[in-house]
């Protein structure tokens, strides 16, 4: 209830400003609005009119697909695509390098309000045709995106929120992108993560057609974030939940937390992903502040050296094991190993950090986590879960639910109720 609530005054603060920045051409308060939206306001205003229901027709939508890069990468996750998409009450898009959309997927109710704004095979997404909206800035910035309500500049949008992130050649060229979109009140700090992975996998599956160098290494082939034993000889483990720390055969190693942040992005970017582009990995350390290139390039190159060279250079991937606790926290979710999980759990991933790529995951691992221990039989991962979260009332009521009378653990979790419930 309490997130719906901020989501609504979100969205009616950025319809405020919406407004007046129509009447007036600039927000009345920068801070409910980021640089990257306004900016692209102002680029838009001079072809589009906010009053415009859909986006216009392109055509030639089947043709485009069929001669696409990426119609056969994307039938690598398009049954987790589709999967994601109509449980989640979303519709997917793929476009290309111009915006013009070739391919969706979604639920029937999804697809039918997509179809009303032209979002759909064919529709013209890119900013001189539809605006501000997520596709256009993924294809204009080069980075992942999420557009909410209002911060869209035609009006038919406002009840949407859109994630997209362009989808890259193994030389870093841009082919177009993949968006996930629903109403606004579905907005899930998952979707993003989610949508990440996806991105990798279709990735992936274009470095092996296109003869990438990293096609045939171990990245494209299963996840360096293994656990113990399964690191190839390498040595080296990442600690990343309730603290930070790399250890080579036991031996730790000494990194300062902008590398160990990388170095955990890295490793969390998915199983089968060819590594991260440089504009990416800016992107999720650094957000929307101005740092410049040379300063991620030294960063890069100390760790690599840390790394004793297992990090490549110009598509930042792993060439190295690295067992990851918080990779095989979310490798035992996805099993579902809950028991297993929540022993490996050790806290809030890089707890210290602000970089936006780590606070997305942080949220993703700490969300579903709660939610699986939730619904897990055994009162043991609930309990654990409770330990390391004292303020969760919800988790200590379900702990007392299913702990049995004469389980010692009782006296604890009632107390921790207690003082949840005082807080």
């Amino acid at each position: 209830m309490e997130g719906s609530q901020a989501l609504r005054r979100q969205r009616t603060n950025l319809e405020l400003e919406w407004t007046r920045w129509l009447q007036g051409g600039r927000p009345h308060d920068r801070e409910r609005l980021r640089k990257e939206i306004v900016d692209s306001w102002g680029r838009s205003i001079a072809t589009v009119r906010p009053e415009q229901d859909s986006a216009p027709e392109e055509g030639e939508a089947r043709q485009r697909w069929r001669q696409s890069p990426l119609r056969e990468p994307l039938a690598a996750v398009a049954d987790e695509l589709r999967g994601i998409a109509e449980d989640g009450g979303f519709i997917a898009a793929v476009t290309d390098e111009t915006g013009t959309i070739m391919w969706t997927c979604g639920g029937r109710v999804m697809r039918r309000r997509a179809e009303a704004v032209n979002f759909a095979p064919g529709g013209r997404w890119d900013e001189q045709a539809m605006g501000t909206n997520a596709l256009s800035l993924a294809l204009r910035t080069g980075r992942p995106t999420q557009v909410f309500s209002a911060e869209h500049l035609v009006r038919a949008l406002h009840g949407w929120v859109c994630y997209c992130a362009p989808i890259r050649a193994p030389g870093g060229q841009v082919l177009g992108v993949l968006d996930l979109s629903s109403t606004w009140e579905r907005s899930h700090p998952l979707a993003m993560p989610a949508l990440h992975t996806l991105v990798g996998g279709i990735e992936s599956r274009l470095a092996e057609r296109m003869g990438s160098p990293s096609a045939g290494g171990p990245s494209a082939r299963g996840s360096f974030a293994g656990g113990p034993g399964r690191n190839g000889g390498s040595g080296l483990r990442l600690r990343t939940l309730g603290g930070a720390g790399l250890t080579r055969d036991d031996v730790p190693v000494r990194l300062p937390p902008r590398q160990l942040e990388i170095l955990t992005l890295l490793a969390l970017a998915g199983p089968q992903g060819p590594g991260m582009s440089p504009e990416r990995l800016m992107d999720e350390l650094y957000g929307e502040r101005h740092v410049a290139s040379t300063t991620l390039k030294a960063e890069v190159s100390h760790l690599r050296r840390a790394l004793s060279g297992a990090l490549a250079t110009r598509r930042y991937e792993l060439t190295a094991p690295v067992g990851c606790d918080a990779a095989e926290v979310l490798a035992a979710l996805r099993a579902g190993r809950v028991e297993e999980a929540a022993r490996l759990y050790g806290g809030p991933l890089l707890p210290w950090s602000d970089a936006p790529g780590i606070r997305t995951w942080r949220e993703h691992i700490e969300v579903a986590l709660r939610e699986a221990v939730l619904r897990w039989h055994d009162p043991g991962p609930v309990f654990r879960f409770g330990e390391l979260h004292p303020h969760d009332l919800e988790i200590h009521e379900r702990a007392l639910a299913i702990l049995g009378p004469d389980d010692p653990r009782g006296a604890v979790a009632l107390a921790r109720h207690r003082t949840a419930r005082s807080d």
